[in-house]
């Protein structure tokens, strides 16, 4: 209570850097929770599929039908196991119609396999029979209120099939990476076949009755589909991954983004290097103020006062201090935790506070912090001589001012090497936002459809033109953003095929989507008619190409037009254009071959608007889909919302950066402000005789402020190869990156010379302007 200021920064300190470290716990907590719940995790693989044809190749986390029945009889390992096949479908209930995006057809193994909390009938039985349908429990309040949903009947598709409703799960825990809505039999579409490995069209989980069994089992999978190729040049194995370490470790996105472990130890570095700041604030005042309590210690023992008691006091200070700032963070918890959900795009709730695990940590940090943090400086004032205390002749030790400056530098290199990776993560970033991927993103609005209205889309595409903002409409499977359809591509030597990914399209889409032709010309509805008879062996492709995909033939793009060529040896045609290389997938990898097509299905219409008064052209789509589409419900989002959510991993942890160095920061000056609060104390006779000699208060502030600066420049020494360093590594993830350029570095020492400085002249300044008489009249 005598000493506010010091009070105040201590608690502050350490709340801040409590609050921070709780608050990532949690988040930590949740990412690393992720498919925990399931009983058999440690048991279940997810099946990654790799294609090759020579050298060329492919992976992802897409298999045929054939694998998991395949491996089962072949490998003793596999217990069982389930196919899933996610899709978005229409469904209906009287007048209640809903467009279901987390809609998966199933195996009846799925509820025997993933543990969701299921009602109303057994694991077994759930999705024993064709068109059975279990709800979660959103989606049977959403059709059925508060009725029993059991025994229920859903119209399913732009068919409207039936299907009887079985039974009922909560819904999915937010840390799962299998989310759905509606969970349907598979047997559905009658036995599947086991014709090929190479339909890559299902997410395969296997079950294996031994939780070790992964590795050999793998081995075994290799010698199998080695002795399976022998008979073609189309190359696949098949990899396992451990089920509960998809989320954090996979490069394949589950039914949910993944994150990236990677991240995880950058937060968790940033959690514990915020903590250590709060810390060595505390260690550094106390020690500082060491001079200040010393004839409190020699009065003490003089009284008889044993070194372990004085020891045990100031160790009990510390915990009391400890303890208060503990309370005020989880308070500062509640407060903050709606917002950092929102930041992070989470969904942690109050409850996850209160639980035995971070109650536990809370505790551990309280003992730990307050034993670590008071041990320095309690060691310190313990050992104090009583004699030399009391004639007035003690003086802070050498060591304790070299160990406030090397605390002093290290607070200040984590805040240098905070700065500086939050400028590198949102320069990347930014390129991303502004890299030119070769087509057009901006003002175009993508519509699920279906097959029903593909059949009818020149009527379509005629009706929506007449709104005055429309400028064109395209369809195709899927959009620019993200093409994922593995193929494989020949030339007229269909024994040299190569793998490739290729996307059905409309005659619009290349215009729609801005890409830009280099050789040849884009398709014509005659070409759209040539590939879609209804006797599908008279088909003939006009193909547009990628600048990628005619080198991998051999030709340049002038050569290529009029080349014959086959798509998957069932599609033979013919090279009417090529367009410029644009990036269809992630700028995490590069370029690869594309082919797009004329194709007569599609789930996507894109609707290319000019954009300049978006609310009224959205009504006016919305008005028209009711009359084109009454069978749907009007569901839309825009193109570009696509390409942002594919680097959602990236955006959320540039925010919890942003936030985070602002945060440490912000503690490593409170640090600073503390001690160039007590170096002004300390100096108050010399700064009062130089004003009387006629120091301005300039010179003053910059004697005061030269020795922190001196310290800040060295902690920006050492932070700025170690920021190097790691963020190379960072950005070693991205085919397409920036360069950690110089102007980064200076950026960060420039500004944490300035906020220092700024700190620092606080004090200085204050202590400068204060009347040398006063100051030198004081005891």
């Amino acid at each position: 209570m005598r000493n506010k200021a010091f009070t105040f920064i201590n608690i502050a300190g350490l709340t801040f850097g409590l609050t921070c470290c709780l608050v990532l716990v949690l988040y930590l907590q949740n990412e690393l929770s992720f498919d925990k719940f399931h009983t058999k995790a440690d048991r279940i693989a997810r099946v990654i599929m790799e294609y090759k044809i020579g050298s060329d190749g492919n992976k992802g986390n897409f298999t045929s039908t054939k694998v998991f029945p395949a491996f089962k009889r072949q490998f003793p390992e596999v217990e069982s196991g389930v196919r899933i096949s996610a899709s978005s479908k229409l469904v209906r209930y009287g007048d209640k119609v809903f467009n279901e995006a987390n809609f998966l057809f199933t195996d009846s193994t799925f509820f025997n396999v993933f543990d969701f909390n299921l009602s109303g009938t057994t694991a077994n039985d759930a999705l024993k029979a064709p068109k059975m349908l279990v709800l979660s429990r959103s989606s049977a309040e959403r059709y059925f209120g508060k009725e029993n949903p059991i025994g229920k009947t859903l119209l399913i598709g732009s068919s409207q099939t039936p299907f009887l409703v079985s039974g009922v799960t909560d819904d999915c825990p937010a840390n799962s990476q299998i989310q759905y809505s509606m969970v349907a039999s598979i047997s559905t579409f009658g036995e599947l076949q086991e014709t090929t490995y190479t339909d890559a069209n299902y997410t395969t989980y296997l079950l294996l009755n031994n939780a070790n069994a992964f590795t050999g089992l793998q081995s075994k999978i290799n010698t199998f589909m080695q002795s399976e190729n022998k008979t073609s040049d189309f190359k696949v194995n098949f990899e396992l991954e451990h089920f509960n370490k998809v989320h954090l470790y996979s490069m394949y996105d589950a039914f949910v983004p993944n994150s990236n472990i990677f991240y995880i130890y950058i937060i968790m570095g940033t959690a514990l290097l915020i903590l250590l700041i709060a810390c060595f604030t505390y260690i550094n005042l106390s020690t500082a103020r060491s001079a200040d309590r010393a004839k409190e210690v020699g009065i003490r023992k003089v009284a008889g006062a044993f070194r372990s008691q004085l020891f045990v006091q100031f160790i009990s200070e510390s915990l009391l201090v400890t303890v208060i700032a503990m309370i005020v963070s989880v308070l500062l918890l509640l407060l903050v935790l709606p917002a950092f959900n929102q930041l992070a795009a989470t969904n942690l709730t109050y409850t996850s506070i209160f639980t035995p695990t971070l109650l536990g940590i809370s505790i551990a940090f309280v003992l730990v912090i307050g034993i670590v943090a008071g041990s320095y400086p309690a060691f310190i004032l313990a050992k104090f001589q009583p004699v030399m205390v009391l004639k007035g002749s003690f003086k802070n030790t050498a060591s304790g001012t070299i160990l406030r400056k090397g605390l002093l530098v290290f607070q200040f290199s984590i805040s240098v090497f905070l700065i500086i990776a939050t400028l590198v993560i949102r320069s990347q970033m930014g390129l991303i936002q502004d890299k030119k991927l070769g087509f057009n993103r901006e003002n175009i609005v993508v519509l699920d459809i279906d097959q029903k209205l593909v059949e009818k889309m020149p009527f379509v595409k005629n009706e929506l033109k007449t709104i005055p903002a429309v400028k064109e409409v395209s369809f195709a499977y899927e959009s620019p953003v993200k093409i994922r359809g593995g193929y494989n591509m020949s030339g007229t030597d269909l024994s040299k095929s190569m793998a490739v990914t290729a996307n059905p399209i409309d005659e619009n889409y290349v215009s729609v989507m801005g890409l830009n032709i280099i050789a040849g010309s884009n398709l014509t509805q005659q070409n759209i008619a040539a590939a879609t008879n209804q006797d599908y062996t008279k088909n003939y492709y006009h193909f547009i190409l990628n600048e990628s995909a005619a080198k991998a033939l051999g030709w340049n793009p002038q050569e290529a037009i009029g080349k014959k060529m086959y798509l998957d040896e069932s599609r033979p045609g013919e090279v009417k254009a090529v367009v410029k290389d644009f990036h269809f997938a992630s700028l995490h990898s590069s370029i690869k071959p594309l082919v797009l097509f004329p194709g007569g299905w599609s789930s996507n219409l894109f609707v290319k608007i000019d954009g300049k008064n978006t609310a009224a052209t959205l009504a006016s789509l919305k008005e028209k889909w009711t009359t084109l589409a009454p069978h749907r419900p009007y569901s839309f989002h825009f193109l570009d919302d696509d390409y942002q959510n594919m680097y959602e991993s990236e955006t959320r942890i540039g925010k919890v950066f942003n936030v985070f160095a602002l945060l440490a920061i912000v503690l490593a000056c409170l640090g600073l402000f503390g001690l160039s609060a007590y170096a002004a104390k300390q100096r108050i006779k010399e700064i009062g005789v130089r004003k009387v000699l006629g120091a301005s208060v300039a010179q003053i502030n910059l004697l005061l402020s030269a020795g922190f600066l001196k310290l800040v420049a060295i902690a920006f020494l050492i932070a700025c190869p170690i920021a190097w360093f790691i963020m190379n590594k960072w950005l070693a993830q991205f085919s397409y990156r920036v360069s950690i350029n110089w102007w980064i570095f200076g950026a960060a020492g420039l500004a944490s010379l300035l906020i220092a400085f700024v700190t620092v002249s606080f004090q200085s300044i204050k202590a400068a302007i204060a009347n040398p008489v006063k100051s030198l009249r004081m005891d």
